[in-house]
């Protein structure tokens, strides 16, 4: 499922492990990572549903997407 929050990707360092990072400004703790930007984020979509059935579950709000990355 493709979710309309912004995404922000970003290289990571060979320190970091190389790849890709692609977080959700606003889904705070909402990231991940894969090899390529493309990889990253289809990655970050599971993770994004991931986030927003757990805030279900917990009852927690679950903020509106904005119109675009911070």
């Amino acid at each position: 499922m493709i979710h309309p929050y912004p995404i922000k990707l970003r290289p990571l360092s060979p320190v970091e492990g190389e790849g890709w990072l692609a977080e959700v400004p606003d889904l705070p703790g909402c990231m991940s990572d894969g090899p390529t930007p493309a990889a990253a984020v289809e990655a970050v979509q599971d993770a994004i549903s991931c986030w927003l059935e757990a805030a279900a579950e917990d009852g927690r709000p679950v903020p509106q997407p904005r119109a675009s990355a911070a």
